[in-house]
C-alpha cells in the first residue's frame, strides 16, 4: 500500500469514525493506518473491523494518538473541540495533515489552530459535502447582490443527538452572507430568540436550529424581502457525503505546503 494515502481515523467508534473506516475499505488511492480511541474505551486494543462487528482488518484501536499519528500521512478528525486541538498539536510535531470535520469551535479556539498550520496543511470545514460548498458560493453571490431590504435567515436542522447550535455549516452560511454583504458576522449574528424580543434588526444574519429524530442535515438559506423570497437548500440524507469529502480532502493534502485551507480550496471552488 506505498503507493495509496496512509489515514488515521480519530473517535473511531463514533458515527463517523465508523463510517470513516467503511468509507476508506471501498474507495481507491487510500489505506486506514490507525484508528484512535480515548483511554479506558472499549475498542482500545481490539482490531477495528471485529470492533464493528465484521471481519477482521489488522488495525488496532489505539489510545496512542502520538504513535498512532507519526504512522500516517493524514489524520480525518470529526471529534470536539478540544480533542481536535489536541490532535492538530500532534499532526504538527510529527508534520502530518490534518482534516478537521470537527463542529463547534469558537473563534479562539479556531485560532490556536494557525500555529500548527504552520508546520502541517490543515483542511477545516463545517461541512465535508460538495453541494454544501456550492451552496456557500451561491450563498455569498446572492447576499452581495441584494440589500438589507432582504432579511437573511439561515435555518438548519439535525439529529437530537447534536450538541452544537447553530451547526458549523449554518455558520459557514452566515459568514458567505456576511462576506458577501462586506460586514463581519458577529456583527450582525441574531440568534435564540425568545420571548419578546423587539422587531428584527435592519442587516441582521438570523439562525434558526431544529433538533429532532435522526436527520441528517437541512440547510437553508432565506433571503425574505417585500413581496418575494429566495430560498437556497440543501438536503443531506446520508452520512456518507461527509465521508467522502473528508477522505476526498485527505487525498488532495498530499503534495500541499502547510497552510489552512477549507474545503472550497480542496474542490478548486475559491475565487
Amino acid at each position: 500500500m506505498a503507493d495509496t494515502t496512509g489515514i488515521a481515523v480519530t473517535g473511531a467508534s463514533g458515527r463517523m469514525g465508523q463510517m470513516l473506516i467503511r468509507t476508506i475499505a471501498e474507495t481507491d488511492g487510500v489505506h486506514l493506518v490507525s484508528a484512535i480511541e480515548r483511554t479506558g474505551h472499549d475498542w482500545v486494543g481490539q482490531d477495528v473491523g471485529q470492533a464493528m462487528g465484521g471481519q477482521p482488518n489488522g488495525v488496532i484501536a489505539t489510545d496512542d494518538a502520538a504513535k498512532a499519528i507519526a504512522a500516517a500521512q493524514v489524520v480525518i478528525d470529526f471529534t470536539a473541540p478540544e480533542a481536535t486541538l489536541e490532535f492538530s498539536a500532534l499532526c504538527a510535531k510529527a508534520g502530518v495533515a490534518h482534516v478537521i470535520g470537527t463542529t463547534g469551535m469558537t473563534d479562539a479556539q479556531i485560532a490556536e489552530l494557525e500555529s500548527a498550520a504552520q508546520k502541517c496543511a490543515i483542511v477545516r470545514a463545517g461541512n465535508m459535502s460538495l453541494g454544501v460548498n456550492l451552496l456557500v458560493q451561491l450563498t455569498r453571490r446572492v447576499a452581495a447582490a441584494l440589500d438589507e431590504d432582504f432579511d437573511i435567515e439561515v435555518i438548519e436542522a439535525h439529529h437530537h443527538h447534536k450538541v452544537d447550535a447553530p451547526s458549523g455549516t449554518a455558520l459557514m452560511l452566515g459568514e458567505a452572507a456576511a462576506e458577501g454583504r462586506g460586514v463581519t458576522l458577529n456583527d450582525v449574528r441574531d440568534s435564540g430568540r425568545d420571548g419578546i424580543t423587539g422587531a428584527r434588526k435592519r442587516g441582521d444574519i438570523g439562525f434558526s436550529a431544529i433538533r429532532g429524530g435522526d436527520i441528517v442535515g437541512e440547510h437553508d438559506v432565506m433571503f425574505a424581502g417585500p413581496g418575494e423570497r429566495i430560498v437556497l437548500r440543501h438536503l443531506a440524507t446520508d452520512r456518507l457525503v461527509f465521508a467522502r469529502g473528508a477522505i476526498r480532502a485527505a487525498k488532495w493534502t498530499q503534495g500541499k505546503a502547510a497552510g489552512a485551507y477549507d474545503m472550497l480550496d480542496v474542490l478548486g471552488l475559491n475565487d
